[in-house]
């Protein structure tokens, strides 16, 4: 390269312009190639940077999420799920209920595809609309919350979680709580009522959850928080989980 090119790459770095910086000499040669003007130069660099940094803004939604691997709307075996869920699933994609602050409540037997469901969504959420996501087991999230509200750091984590716009609580009916665990979970629910998405899977149908809560009125507190705008998912049929042979040996659908 020139000494004015060499220039140009400096000054688009310390613009924190990197992707059009390693681009500099092979777009000058495309653009000579294809008779570029000046203008569809800049455009072709001002893309790719664009295109560049939000693939590395994906890439770390991604990572903070939490989400597993394994478990993408590629995979996710929509033949099995409920006719009301399929038909669902194009609107919840579309991201909407993020922007109202919809809930979305899965129900269902331990192996009906309640998890994979709500993961391959959150998944999607952060690719198609870039939302800030993060999944936890819900035994964990009540953890992080009892040792914040011992460390007088309570409201700090909660503004943590305020800035994810979905956070995705998975399997709620298994934790069985003490008074103080109930009150955490309780806040934490609260706190995100009408203003944050909440997307969660449990075993449990809303008349067995002061299994969870120990008190029915804080189980139905908790209850009329979360369904006031929600979309409610019955994941019913066989489970996924389910062992079948093929060429003489146990194979699982998961």
């Amino acid at each position: 390269m020139s000494a004015e090119n060499d220039q140009l790459v400096l000054l688009l770095r310390s613009l924190r312009l990197s992707s059009m910086a390693q681009l500099v000499p092979e777009s000058l040669e495309i653009a000579k190639q294809e008779n570029w003007s000046h203008v569809q130069w800049l455009r072709y660099l001002c893309e790719q940077e664009s295109e560049q940094r939000l693939q590395r803004r994906m890439q770390n939604l991604l990572k903070a999420s939490h989400l597993p691997d394994s478990k993408t709307l590629g995979n996710l075996k929509e033949n099995l799920l409920p006719q009301k869920i399929r038909r669902l699933l194009p609107e919840l994609l579309d991201g909407t209920f993020v922007q109202e602050a919809k809930n979305i409540l899965c129900f269902g037997l331990p192996g009906r595809g309640k998890t994979h469901f709500l993961c391959a969504l959150g998944r999607e959420l952060i690719l198609r609309h870039q939302y800030r996501v993060f999944f936890t087991p819900a035994f964990k999230l009540v953890n992080q919350l009892l040792e914040a509200k011992r460390d007088l750091k309570l409201p700090a984590l909660l503004s943590r979680f305020d800035n994810y716009q979905v956070v995705i609580l998975d399997e709620l009916g298994y934790i069985q709580q003490s008074r103080e665990e109930m009150e955490a979970l309780f806040t934490f629910l609260a706190e995100r009522y009408e203003r944050r998405t909440i997307m969660i899977s449990s075993n449990l149908v809303f008349s067995q959850w002061d299994q969870i809560f120990k008190n029915p009125i804080t189980a139905a507190a908790a209850v009329d928080k979360l369904v006031h705008h929600a979309h409610i998912l019955e994941f019913t049929g066989k489970s996924q989980r389910m062992p079948t042979k093929n060429n003489g040996s146990l194979v699982s659908h998961e």
